[in-house]
């Protein structure tokens, strides 16, 4: 009778452990606006509610030191994937962003990122706060939880999931940052090479012409007019990369199950 509730605890410790790594390094809910105290309660609450509705016939429970670290650390590893995979997409137009702010001149006019610890372009902390509101309007955070749910159904307590498929759709996921980068700011960064090219014609044909400081505030200014009038584009693009990724990280809880 004492082994049962040891066991149990022991069970809903480990689940504890891959969903507050997940919690950690997703978005929204590894944001350092969410006190800490908030990340773990919600996490043991979920904990709780997944201990009751797996199976727990399958999972078998070695009471040792040895063993409960060992399977502690893959949680966490396991909590790690699921959550930072979903990241992906704020780097890929965060990363946009600094693209596009750098062809506008924006280069120098940085401000402080309190996720990552660093200061970055403004258009790219436009662009990813933006990011962050289509998430929460599609229910991303309620995704992350169903998926974290899903998880226990599809790889067990304890499993090692780093395998070869688990390498390979992170390599590709990963790969996608800059895709994803390159296509939203694609638009602007053509039209400044566009510009470019015309402000040297027009220093050739005009060598006493101070071009580049002639042209600097209207450069600005036109990358100013075309990111608003490519907000309605942007936001339907980043819908359809966050839904995207939904689907992947069902893809990739899959690959970690085999």
């Amino acid at each position: 009778m004492i082994n049962i509730p040891i066991a149990d605890f022991i069970i809903v410790l480990l689940i504890f452990f891959r969903i507050i790594a997940a919690f950690v390094a997703s978005p929204i809910y590894g944001h350092q606006s969410i006190p800490s105290l908030v990340k773990v309660i919600l996490a043991l609450i979920i904990s709780y509610i997944v201990f009751l509705s797996i199976d727990k016939s399958q999972i078998t429970v070695e009471l040792s030191i040895a063993w409960l670290f060992t399977n502690a650390v893959k949680e966490i590893i396991n909590g790690l994937i699921l959550g930072f995979m979903m990241n992906f997409v704020f780097y890929g137009v965060s990363y946009a962003g600094t693209l596009i702010g750098f062809d506008m001149g924006l280069s120098m006019a940085e401000v402080f990122n309190p996720i990552d610890n660093a200061s970055e372009n403004v258009i790219g902390n436009i662009l990813y706060y933006a990011s962050l509101l289509i998430f929460l309007l599609i229910n991303g955070h309620h995704y992350i939880i169903s998926g974290l749910v899903y998880s226990f159904s599809v790889f067990h307590l304890g499993k090692f999931t780093l395998n070869e498929p688990v390498y390979q759709l992170l390599i590709k996921y990963s790969g996608t940052v800059f895709i994803i980068a390159f296509k939203i700011a694609s638009p602007i960064i053509v039209s400044y090479f566009l510009i470019h090219i015309a402000e040297g014609i027009i220093g050739k044909v005009i060598p006493q012409m101070q071009v580049f400081f002639v042209s600097q505030p209207l450069v600005i200014g036109v990358g100013f007019v075309m990111l608003i009038s490519m907000v309605p584009i942007y936001l339907y693009v980043i819908k359809y990369l966050l839904k995207g990724y939904e689907d992947n990280m069902y893809t990739l809880i899959k690959a970690m199950g085999q």
